[in-house]
């Protein structure tokens, strides 16, 4: 849940996290298809239950081809009220069977993820007394920064609510700057744990670090930007490859109930997943990102995933948006309700908008699981 500008820039930001999500899937080989979706608001201040239980209405439509779970802007507790609708939501709390918050499963991930980055770019992997700059310090990025902080590493740290930042600085004898400042500090390790697209054609010539790899989606502005990341000899861990640890957890929903051992053992697969697109990039002479699509495209040639890159049977989700959108009678109901809904079966089936509060909008987008 965010505050979007506007409804096209929550669109395209659900398309680039979904594909993302895809590719995620792939290389942590859920045997799952990868989706997205996004509730256009102020987390602060939008939130009610009908928002909540209108998103449930919407995910049960897919009929459990698209499972939710919590994000940036939500917590158990809407998750709690998107259950009241819908049974496909994961990461509930341990008290309704769920695996609970999230945040420690992804830190997890991302520090597993860190030792192989710091094999490849300082040839260790303890990251004692090496310098990290971590920009975004909210549930995901502080408990990474205190995995870091009790491995004996150095720690710089931003976040936009300045006060977050300096109550985890006090607690961890970090060091705090301004949010937008930590990209550009001098460190050994980057780690971007807050919001996307960080590094573009201007960002990428102040860096001053070794290597990155941080628990934020969608680290690269444009694939281009990895290309400046590789020629500027800085490491760059893929973003889906070092952040899968939530992932690989909300996976583990077994018939029998969720299985703490078997989501652990799988997130610190994450150290072998990014030493076998590191190799794949040294070997092809590519950059990580690249290395890192590309093992994603093989998986899921071979059907490992069972999803297809694109959704819908390989049309594009800009193309299937505008199919979508071609209908003039649906793009007046949508505007009426001032929602932009993307997905698969109310294309196929021109299914009506749920009622969404007028100050929120939902979209979906993702690829389709072959089961």
């Amino acid at each position: 849940m965010w505050s979007y500008a506007n409804d096209d820039a929550g669109l395209n930001d659900v398309l680039r996290l979904s594909r993302g999500m895809t590719y995620k899937s792939a290389v942590a080989r859920t045997g799952l298809g990868g989706g997205k979706s996004v509730i256009l608001g102020d987390a602060r201040k939008d939130k009610t239950e009908k928002l909540f239980r209108a998103m449930g209405r919407f995910i049960e439509a897919f009929e459990g081809s698209y499972i939710t779970a919590e994000d940036v802007g939500t917590t158990i507790a809407d998750l709690t009220q998107v259950r009241m609708e819908t049974k496909w939501v994961t990461g509930l709390s341990r008290e309704q069977g769920g695996s609970g918050n999230p945040s420690t499963y992804t830190a997890r991930g991302c520090f597993v993820g860190i030792r192989a980055v710091l094999e490849r770019a300082f040839g260790t992997s303890d990251p004692k007394d090496l310098l990290f700059a971590i920009q975004g310090v909210g549930s995901v990025g502080s408990a990474f920064a205190k995995m870091l902080a009790d491995a004996g590493a150095r720690l710089v740290i931003g976040d936009l609510q300045r006060e977050k930042a300096e109550a985890l600085g006090k607690s961890l004898g970090a060091r705090v700057v301004p949010h937008d400042q930590v990209l550009f500090e001098p460190c050994d390790v980057l780690c971007p744990s807050a919001l996307g697209g960080v590094f573009d054609d201007a960002t990428i010539l102040k860096l001053k670090c070794r290597a990155i790899g941080g628990c934020a989606n969608n680290q690269l502005l444009e694939p281009r930007h990895g290309d400046l990341l590789q020629e500027r000899g800085i490491l760059y861990a893929p973003d889906y490859v070092i952040n899968a640890g939530d992932h690989q957890r909300g996976m583990r929903a077994a018939p029998g109930g969720y299985d703490e051992a078997e989501a652990l053992r799988r997130i610190d697969r994450i150290y072998e997943n990014l030493k076998e697109v590191f190799a794949l990039s040294h070997r092809e002479k590519i950059p990580t990102h690249a290395a890192a699509d590309r093992r994603a495209e093989e998986i899921l040639a071979k059907g490992d995933a069972r999803v297809r890159v694109d959704p819908l049977a390989g049309r594009s989700g800009r193309q299937d948006l505008d199919a979508f959108l071609g209908d003039e009678e649906r793009v007046l109901e949508l505007r009426d309700h001032r929602a932009r809904c993307l997905a698969e079966r109310w294309i196929a089936h021109q299914r009506p908008c749920f009622d969404i509060p007028n100050n929120v909008s939902s979209s979906f987008a993702g690829s389709k699981s072959r089961k």
